[in-house]
């Protein structure tokens, strides 16, 4: 149990990430479905920046220098992609589930030729040792190590991103203000709240949040090989799925994210299984998660509800 619980704390990351950024942006009442494609912008991204580093400091390479260099760029290509859907939903006032599927068909063509034609992946496995290095001395402290200390920095980064963000939807004015566009735009707008610019502001920030979830997978998780880059796709929609199981509540989508990794490595785990009963346990986090919307909804509590605006464009005129 301690090595799957290790092996799911080294993928929840994909997880958190890419649910954390969906939360920050549906707070703000945008269903951004194009999240699958943000984070294979932000691996594209991220990975790029990993290549022009490596291709001009590969003799001696500062860590730190990589990491923030990388992230950067996982950022801005993620921002980029949630400029394109912030602008024509918030802005156009398009359909927001159609805007979202097309994103995420934008997000992983686009990743797949410019990574093809842009992108030198020979230094990729040096780089990726420096970004998924461990505490050295974590083996030393026992199970505790192994088990809260054995990972990268990009996962402690997610965890960190997942506590701040609670902390500023819930004690801050500015996040008292992001709910309540969500809530009921004309009345933010009534008490002088900036409508749009709360929309936009979370979509960017979410979809730069989510985009190191594709950066994360193909630099940490599988040690820089782009060969299974395609597998971002599947983590975008399970993370999607992640923010209804953990009932838009930031903190608990650290321990979700976990749940869902976990399920996901169970089921290559287990042997002596027909290739069904291995499909049937993957199948399981979107099981969890329908069973936790149909609970939601026959309860009907307000801390357990989506907010109410939620892919609902916002027309001020008629206020």
């Amino acid at each position: 149990m301690t090595d799957l619980l290790v092996a799911a704390i080294s993928l929840s990351a994909v997880f958190l990430f890419g649910c954390v950024g969906e939360i920050i942006t549906e707070k703000g009442g945008n269903l951004n479905l194009g999240i699958p494609g943000i984070m294979c912008m932000g691996a594209a991204g991220g990975c790029w920046c990993v290549s022009l580093y490596m291709n001009n400091f590969n003799a001696n390479p500062v860590g730190v220098l990589l990491i923030l260099f990388s992230i950067f760029g996982a950022v801005v290509f993620a921002m980029f992609a949630g400029l394109i859907y912030s602008f024509l939903t918030t802005t156009l006032k398009c359909n927001q589930n159609i805007t979202g599927l097309a994103t995420t068909i934008f997000g992983t063509g686009f990743t797949q030729f410019f990574m093809t034609n842009f992108a030198d992946v020979s230094h990729y496995d040096a780089a990726s040792k420096i970004i998924a290095a461990k505490l050295s001395f974590a083996e030393d402290l026992g199970w505790f190590g192994k088990v809260f200390l054995n990972y990268g920095v990009l996962t402690y980064i997610a965890i960190a991103i997942a506590i701040c963000t609670a902390l500023f939807l819930n004690r801050t004015k500015h996040g008292l203000h992001l709910r309540a566009v969500g809530e009921n735009p004309a009345t933010a707008d009534a008490t002088g709240i900036n409508v749009s610019l709360y929309k936009y502001g979370a979509i960017l920030i979410g979809s730069g949040v989510a985009g190191l979830g594709g950066f994360f997978y193909i630099m940490d998780y599988i040690g820089g090989s782009w060969e299974n880059a395609a597998t971002i796709e599947a983590f975008g929609w399970l993370s999607v799925a992640l923010v209804i199981f953990t009932l838009w509540r930031p903190l608990f989508s650290i321990l979700g994210s976990i749940i869902f990794a976990m399920f996901y490595i169970f089921a290559f785990k287990i042997t002596g299984i027909s290739q069904v009963g291995t499909k049937a346990i993957e199948l399981l986090p979107y099981i969890i998660t329908i069973i936790v919307l149909i609970f939601t909804s026959i309860f009907g509590k307000k801390n357990v509800q989506p907010p109410a605006s939620l892919g609902l464009n916002y027309f001020r005129e008629d206020r």
